[in-house]
């Protein structure tokens, strides 16, 4: 009797399993959709990171006497990026939550926005900002969905490492003579330091900014003491640095200069 007793309460239990399993098993498809999207945007984000490096070392090929055919190349292929690498994150987001992904890309988009700004000061002496990126990256948008925008935290985070790259091209302007350019760059980097710190305290999670606050001052003091060192000495070290294949920055205050 207990046995039939049990068995006639274990229908209304079946019964409910399909039910059940059909709901899971549509959460189950949700996230494998998910983690193959998130795959296929880390994917596209690394192609956004090396094609941007490439715009960068393009840039710290510049001299006196190649700027505008420099810059030309690196303008060229800072659009390809745009068009084809982050024409993808822009397919693959469309309709979704860009924060929801956002570590999945984070990553290239700090690097595009490194290159874009690198890019704007060598031409124009001015700091590229978050609305005129945004700007640009409406075209490849459907009009039909909400566009891909690169948000406030990311652009930050890519100016920061601007600052590297900017001390980079200061001690290469100084080895070709050209020290007034890099006083202006000394002076642009100083700015955005300031302007940073005052940002910084107000961001929720800001760990990985206040590393790249750490290096940026590093990268001031750098260009400081270069402009400070020839400056006070006059030009007799400028031909050092081109005199050797592995040429001596340290009376620069730059002995750990990234070659």
């Amino acid at each position: 009797m207990a046995t039939d007793a049990a068995v006639a309460a274990d229908p209304p239990a079946s019964k409910g399993c399909p039910a059940m399993k059909a709901e899971f098993a549509k959460h189950a498809e949700y996230l494998n959709a998910l983690n193959d999207k998130r795959e296929r945007l880390v994917k596209a984000s690394r192609d956004i990171t090396m094609n941007s490096k490439k715009v960068i070392f393009q840039v710290h090929r510049i001299s006196k006497v190649n700027k505008e055919e420099v810059l030309s190349k690196a303008e060229n292929d800072l659009a390809a990026v745009v068009n084809q690498n982050i024409g993808k994150l822009v397919k693959e987001l469309q309709g979704t939550d860009f924060w929801k992904l956002r570590r999945a890309y984070t990553f290239g988009v700090q690097e595009y926005v490194e290159a874009a700004t690198l890019c704007r000061f060598c031409r124009t002496g001015t700091l590229l900002s978050l609305v005129e990126i945004n700007d640009s990256l409406l075209a490849l948008s459907d009009k039909s969905v909400e566009p891909l925008q690169l948000n406030v935290l990311d652009y930050v985070l890519g100016v920061a490492d601007l600052s590297g790259e900017l001390m980079r091209l200061a001690i290469g302007r100084i080895s070709d003579g050209e020290v007034e350019y890099a006083k202006k760059i000394c002076a642009f980097v100083r700015d955005i330091y300031r302007e940073l710190t005052l940002v910084v305290p107000l961001m929720d999670d800001n760990s990985e900014m206040k590393k790249k606050m750490e290096v940026m001052l590093q990268s001031v003091v750098k260009i400081e003491n270069a402009c400070f060192n020839v400056h006070v000495r006059g030009s007799e070290y400028i031909p050092l640095l081109g005199s050797s294949a592995d040429p001596d920055y340290s009376f620069f205050g730059a002995s750990d200069f990234d070659q």
